[in-house]
């Protein structure tokens, strides 16, 4: 995505991007944030070393052809953060759709942020809320936590990713894990690329022509059906005239939506 941001020439256009969340865990009535400790940790050491450079040089399209042009690199490797973070206090309720972090600046560098944000917060709140649970339920006796043995490694995402792999998963959208372990890289376009522009089909073209050698189009930010129509009308535009085929993403939206998207695009 920021690699898109830097070709469409709108890397440095102010966003605010939102971290928050549909439905309480557990079916419960709250949620416990938590993570910020951790979020903070991570923006203050915030920065693409010469390996991970190197490595992202190493990348190639479907062509056969380098994924970042040196000049991208080279933004990536003076970046400096420039945003401003603005946080729910660890510890407080909060409920849905009320934002747990909003972190405000360049879209470019907002874009480059929000996986991690979202798997930190995501993860410990959830945990939060448990323990929380746990401690009501238990009334005026001592709760103490024994999760270690069983918890999802002491780097969750990336023991997640290898273990995947090992599963028998062709690749994994961890960029990371891919450098560290050897895994085929792949991923498709974030919802907020696509709610930064005009409109779906503006985001897939400008898409299109800024990375014409990886397009994966995720078709369902508003309308699924709409998504895969503006998916094909623009890999037969000229704004994917290198692009030697199309596919499609969609990992949100309802369940009860996935088969007739299913059965329209076979059709």
């Amino acid at each position: 995505m920021a690699c898109g941001y830097w070709k469409a020439g709108v890397t440095n256009h102010e966003a605010a991007f939102h971290v928050t969340f549909r439905k309480n865990p557990f079916g419960g009535q709250f949620t416990v944030a938590c993570g910020l400790l951790t979020a903070i940790d991570f923006l203050r050491a915030f920065q693409f070393t010469e390996m991970e450079i190197a490595y992202l040089a190493s990348q190639r399209g479907n062509d056969g052809k380098p994924l970042f042009d040196s000049g991208f690199l080279d933004y990536l490797r003076d970046l400096q953060l420039t945003c401003d973070v603005d946080a729910i206090p660890e510890g407080t309720l909060v409920f849905p759709n009320e934002p747990l972090i909003r972190v405000c600046g360049p879209v470019a560098q907002c874009q480059l942020l929000e996986t991690a944000l979202l798997n930190i917060l995501n993860f410990q709140s959830l945990i939060a809320t448990k323990a929380t649970r746990v401690c009501l339920a238990a009334e005026n006796d001592p709760v103490i936590e024994f999760g270690l043995r069983r918890a999802q490694g002491v780097d969750g995402g990336l023991t997640a990713a290898r273990a995947a792999y090992i599963g028998g998963c062709a690749g994994t959208s961890n960029l990371q894990a891919g450098e560290r372990f050897g895994i085929p890289v792949s991923g498709t376009q974030a919802h907020s690329w696509i709610m930064f522009f005009e409109n779906e089909k503006e985001a897939f073209e400008t898409y299109a022509r800024a990375i014409p050698n990886n397009c994966l189009f995720l078709v369902d930010t508003y309308n699924s059906i709409e998504g895969v129509r503006h998916a094909i009308e623009t890999r037969r535009s000229g704004a994917s005239k290198k692009q030697r085929s199309v596919a499609g993403g969609a990992d949100s939206g309802s369940r009860d939506q996935r088969p007739r998207l299913q059965i329209f695009v076979r059709e």
